[in-house]
């Protein structure tokens, strides 16, 4: 399972996910390290091999499954030591069955489990033998260590699928010498049918505070010339060197970029030249080439969030704009910023978000949500 371990490699400048997990390298003594599994199948085992190569890593032992009584091993950087009674839930074929699954999960594929869950809802849908028999299948070729979990029940694990694949007088892995009984069978059937029945509740049930993602779709907020303001700037106007004047401790300037690359330079006569310059290119590189306030990098986001409350606030007319873009994510490009720009991808998107964050707020005013709204 890969839970919260996510990382990526660059491969031709595209981005492959992958996650790791802790494996043993036999390199004269046993290594405790991790194995880095991508999504296009190649895996990093001290080096980037197919899964065909790394079956031949496993067969060489240079990943190792047994781990013999006294032999030495180590953790780079944090201890070393043998082993003693050592025991292991792995075989070469169960790692690369388990890898094997990672791969379709990264690449949201149904692995092993899910394609199991899958031909157990065709036998419950047309409960004839062979596609019990297909279920049955499906249920041993999870890898041994994962099918515990399939049915994500802690308290009864795998049990009710082992009856349900045995069905009545055949077998179960836990208990296989006791037929399934017709009580136990009928048992499964109905858990299943709870758990369909609970699904559908799930997956039907609206959450009490709202959905937990954007039910619009995400808006890129492009960067682009613009020689004056058109009648209808549509989402061009949430653009920060849109030329919308904002009026901040009594100073107006004519786009929020300008206020604030003015706020950010410590010379008070900076700060004026900056609101005076003539584009928001020229604001830039005066402000650049003055010295910053001291704490800028930590003021910068409470600052930026101020200037665009004061931009919808005293502009109506962009606030609808704003508003009119629902819940969606607001994806904002800075040629010049990976961290106020999303930059396909790479930077952290603070504008988009701050935009997010003062339309939450529009929307709470007008639903009288706010004290003192």
């Amino acid at each position: 399972m890969i839970g919260n371990r996510i990382t990526y490699r660059m491969a031709d400048g595209v981005r492959v996910p992958g996650t790791w997990r802790h494996a043993f390298i036999r390199n004269f003594d046993h290594h405790l390290t991790d194995l880095f599994i991508y999504a296009d199948g190649l895996i990093d085992c001290w080096e980037l091999v197919t899964l065909e190569e790394f079956e031949g890593k496993l067969r060489s032992g240079w990943v190792a499954t047994e781990l013999p009584e006294g032999a030495e091993a180590s953790a780079f950087g944090l201890a070393r030591w043998k082993f003693a009674e050592p025991r292991t839930w792995l075989t070469p074929e169960v790692l690369v069955a388990e890898i094997r699954d990672t791969i379709d999960q990264l690449n949201g594929r149904p692995d092993s489990t899910g394609r199991c869950l899958a031909a157990v809802d065709a036998f419950l849908a047309d409960r004839t033998e062979e596609k019990r028999a297909a279920a049955r299948d499906a249920y041993f070729a999870i890898p041994e260590t994962q099918r515990h979990y399939a049915l994500g029940d802690m308290d009864r694990k795998d049990w009710p699928l082992q009856i349900l694949v045995a069905g009545p007088g055949g077998t179960t892995c836990r208990r296989p010498d006791e037929e399934v009984t017709q009580d136990q069978y009928d048992w499964a059937l109905s858990y299943f049918e709870e758990r369909a029945e609970s699904r559908a509740k799930a997956r039907s049930r609206v959450p009490a505070d709202g959905p937990a993602t954007a039910v619009a779709p995400a808006l890129h907020l492009y960067e682009g010339s613009m020689p004056a303001p058109p009648e209808d700037p549509g989402t061009r106007g949430l653009r920060n060197d849109y030329p919308a004047p904002v009026t901040v401790d009594g100073t107006t300037f004519p786009t929020v970029a300008h206020a604030y690359w003015a706020l950010s330079a410590a010379d008070p006569a900076v700060r004026e030249a900056v609101a005076g310059a003539e584009t928001v290119f020229a604001a830039r590189n005066l402000a650049v080439a003055a010295g910053r306030r001291e704490g800028w990098e930590q003021a910068r986001t409470a600052v930026m969030t101020h200037l665009l409350r004061a931009k919808y606030t005293q502009h109506p007319d962009l606030a609808r704009i704003l508003l009119s873009t629902d819940d969606a994510t607001l994806v904002y490009d800075d040629i010049d910023s990976g961290f106020w720009g999303d930059n396909g991808g790479r930077g952290r998107n603070w504008t988009g978000r701050l935009l997010e964050l003062v339309r939450s707020e529009l929307h709470a005013a007008r639903a009288g949500c706010l004290p003192g709204a």
